[in-house]
């Protein structure tokens, strides 16, 4: 008489797991997000969800640090240009495309969802988040006081109130994308930050 065989763990695709567990964190926070919601939305059991994660926190930590260090690495690429108008345009232009990437690949914005709210034994989203806009900021700052020592931009130019600008202008366009705004019009606005930054900025010698 053959032996019954024993039950395997159900395969699955972490890179798309991580991407729905995303969205659930997303839309109704960590708190809001029970273990029964994921795996329910995952199509996984509560033991194989624990297998692979840890726990619902090491699931979430994992999200987060997955999708929010796409900006991060926009803000890495970008001041690594030779000249600072190509450097805010980057920045501006590549987060629009982060924010509005096909809901295929991509949960939303985080800066906008419910998670910000909510906290983990694991992972505080609040201070993780400052900790990563911390360095987006200081990165472009060191880059824009280099281009008013280079003489890239007029004198007398505020490199903490330009860097503020364009991070205010990168949150405006995270919101509105969450809202739902077309991908054009926020680079529509994007480019017109660009041009009046340049324009009003600039150095006329570069």
């Amino acid at each position: 008489m053959s032996q019954p065989t024993r039950g395997r763990p159900r395969a699955f695709d972490r890179d798309r797991v991580i991407l729905d567990a995303a969205r659930l964190f997303w839309r109704r926070g960590y708190s809001g997000t029970s273990t029964r919601d994921l795996t329910a939305a995952l199509g996984l059991s509560t033991s194989s969800l624990y297998a692979a994660f840890g726990s619902k926190a090491g699931l979430f930590e994992e999200a987060v640090r997955t999708y929010a260090e796409r900006y991060r690495e926009i803000y890495r690429q970008a001041v690594t240009q030779k000249d600072l108008r190509t450097v805010i345009d980057q920045i501006l232009i590549d987060s629009v495309h982060e924010f509005t990437r096909p809901s295929d690949v991509h949960p939303g914005c985080l800066l906008s969802s419910a998670a910000m709210t909510d906290s983990t034994s694991t992972l505080d989203t609040n201070t993780y988040y400052a900790e990563l806009h911390g360095w987006n900021e200081r990165a472009l700052l060191a880059r824009i006081e280099r281009a008013v020592q280079d003489g890239e931009l007029v004198a007398g130019t505020d490199a903490a109130a330009l860097t503020g600008l364009v991070q205010s202008v990168v949150h405006g366009l995270s919101v509105r994308a969450n809202l739902g705004t077309a991908r054009e019009d926020l680079l529509a606005t994007a480019q017109l930050t660009h041009e009046l930054i340049c324009r009003h900025l600039t150095s006329p010698t570069t």
